[in-house]
Formats: C-alpha cells, sequence, structure tokens
C-alpha cells in the first residue's frame, strides 16, 4: 500500500503564496500521475490540478494562472505552488496518485487556510 503524506499547509495572507508537497514513503511518483483535489467544510471535493507522467497538464479553471503542479528535480515528490491566494482557497488540500499498473491512492489532506 502507497502512502501518501502532504506537507506545506498552513495560514497565509490573502494575495501570499505556498508550496505543497506530496510524497510517498520510500517510493519515486515519477511513475504516477499527480493530481491535487480541495475540500472545504461543507463542500465536495474539487479538482485542483494534475500532472501526467509525460508532464504534461491540466487546471480546473479557477486555478489557472495561480497554481501551478510539478515534481521536485529528483522525481520523488510531486509540488503544487499556490500564488495570489484567495480566502475562497480554503480548503483541506489533498494528493492523489495514479498508475495503471501502481494503483490510486490519497494523501490524508494537508489544510491551507487564507485570511483576508
Amino acid at each position: 500500500q502507497v502512502q501518501l503524506v502532504e506537507s506545506g499547509g498552513g495560514l497565509v495572507q490573502s494575495g501570499g503564496s505556498l508550496t505543497l508537497s506530496c510524497a510517498a514513503a520510500g517510493r519515486t511518483l515519477a511513475n504516477y500521475a499527480v493530481g491535487w483535489y480541495r475540500q472545504a467544510p461543507g463542500q465536495e471535493r474539487e479538482f485542483v490540478a494534475r500532472l501526467y507522467i509525460d508532464d504534461t497538464t491540466n487546471y480546473a479553471d479557477f486555478a489557472k494562472g495561480r497554481f501551478t503542479v510539478t515534481r521536485d528535480p529528483t522525481k520523488w515528490k510531486g509540488l503544487l505552488h499556490l500564488s495570489n491566494l484567495k480566502p475562497e482557497d480554503t480548503a483541506v488540500y489533498l494528493c492523489r496518485a495514479r498508475s495503471s499498473m501502481w494503483g490510486d491512492h490519497w494523501g490524508q489532506g494537508t489544510q491551507v487556510t487564507v485570511s483576508s
């Protein structure tokens, strides 16, 4: 079982930036598509961004121009760079790693809180 762990969340002022990280203990994420989702209290989980194995990406409309999904140079971690954050971006951000060979795995999430 792949255990994903997110980190990098926190409290930031409106307009600020954060970088979230997603790592799998003892395993590279180079062979996975790494997706990011978020869930605010009382709301459905929603898609944020995805980085495919070939490094192509896609983003939710609200994320375009503000969020960037990458891997670290070692490809052991997935990263989500958040900029120009708004209070409505407040949510738990979850990482998902998917592979046709290695399965579909989720992390527990990291809290991002944006104050106005």
